[in-house]
């Protein structure tokens, strides 16, 4: 008979994290409990308004009832199986992705993260083209693999690229035509970029950039994919950006707010791009697992019925507007939106903090992030402004 040891406490640190967890991560001074819409609740019972939503993926706000029954549903029912068994959720959870995505986008690849989804975009932009080249955006960030890590900008991510021993992606200038004409040769399989660059601020691209690099992308025989992993689902005020923006690609990927805090990602690309796959050119074991599936299509229920896309509209405006009478220049676009400031964000970041408010900074480090769920209320919108303004007064 198999016997178990009572379990042995493990040391804590001076930060209060656990000495087996490798420390990769600056944490936020709180250590979470439980958490409902857009608040979290921490180990001594106090509530934090998370205007960060856990690096965007917290879509639908903290243990959505919805989406936690659905989980519950399907884990009682079937918890998991790989991809050598199909199963209802995943086929139906890739035809509502197609619906609700732009013609001509209609075929669709699960996995497991927003890193994955973009390695498996590159693969079939280079299957289909034959070609290896791939031109990223200067301040674009698309994850830590080896192959995203070489389509990052920073060198940071670019020298782990190296070791890796991939070859770095091309750059060219954000938002900038000429210096991407320059850069789309015919070497180029994919241009890769993010309609809102979240990493450096939540930039966002013109729509004229957009449409240009659209159009110079067709002319040369080059795989447009849109990385919206954080910009994507509901967060740009549309389903897709590419709806926000009105120029759409071969290829989006999406992830984070996809099933509102479980792992999944997610390729959605044209027939075109994808006739050619045979079995085996694509895989992913836990990809569309039966879990993460009735929690997508929960959180899709959701965001539909509850009318998150129009709350993101309004909610974003208030930001927009409450900041400006502050003195802040914001850009982004919907609940993916960064304030500008005439100081350090870390500054004001810990500022606020203080008064139990979570936002993000940036790699601009002057810039301010905020991605709340996208059921953020109107009076959250003021709690958060009247913190902003506080935080901003004391220096």
């Amino acid at each position: 008979m198999l016997t178990t040891s009572p379990p042995v406490p493990l040391a804590v640190n001076g930060e209060g994290e656990r000495r087996a967890l490798l420390p990769v991560y600056a944490p936020m001074p709180l250590r979470a409990a439980s958490g409902h819409g857009s608040w979290l609740v921490d180990e001594n019972g106090d509530e934090w308004l998370d205007a960060y939503g856990g690096h965007a993926v917290s879509s639908t706000g903290h243990s959505h009832p919805r989406v936690v029954k659905a989980i519950a549903d399907q884990a009682a029912t079937l918890l998991f199986y790989s991809t050598a068994v199909p199963h209802a959720a995943r086929e139906i959870l890739a035809e509502r992705l197609a619906e609700l995505c732009p013609d001509p986008l209609a075929r669709v690849f699960l996995c497991n993260s927003g890193a994955e989804a973009n390695e498996n975009a590159l693969h079939i932009a280079r299957r289909y083209t034959g070609r290896q080249t791939v031109v990223t955006l200067t301040g674009g960030w698309h994850g830590r693999t080896a192959a995203t890590l070489a389509c990052c900008d920073g060198a940071r991510y670019e020298e782990g690229a190296r070791r890796a021993g991939m070859p770095l992606s091309r750059r060219a200038g954000f938002n900038d035509l000429p210096s991407l004409s320059s850069a789309l040769d015919e070497k180029v399989a994919a241009l890769l970029l993010e309609p809102v660059q979240g990493m450096s601020g939540a930039r966002d691209c013109s729509p004229e950039f957009l449409a240009g690099a659209r159009q110079m992308c067709d002319e040369r025989g080059i795989v447009l994919i849109y990385d919206e992993i954080q910009c994507g689902v509901g967060r740009s005020g549309s389903f897709t950006a590419a709806q926000a923006f009105g120029v759409t690609p071969d290829i989006i990927t999406m992830a984070k707010g996809l099933a509102s805090g479980l792992p999944i990602g997610a390729v959605v690309a044209t027939a075109r791009l994808t006739d050619g796959l045979r079995v085996g050119d694509l895989g992913s074991t836990f990809g569309g697992g039966p879990v993460p599936c009735a929690a997508a299509l929960a959180t899709l229920d959701v965001i539909l019925e509850e009318s998150l896309l129009e709350n993101v509209k309004e909610v974003e405006q208030q930001i927009r507007q409450g900041a400006t009478r502050l003195g802040i220049g914001v850009q982004g676009k919907g609940l993916l939106l960064g304030l500008r400031l005439d100081r350090p964000a870390a500054e004001v970041q810990q500022a606020m903090f203080a008064r139990r408010i979570l936002t993000g900074t940036s790699s601009d480090p002057n810039v301010l992030r905020l991605l709340p769920p996208l059921g953020f209320s109107s009076s959250e919108a003021v709690l958060l402004l009247d913190g902003l303004a506080q935080s901003l007064e004391k220096r």
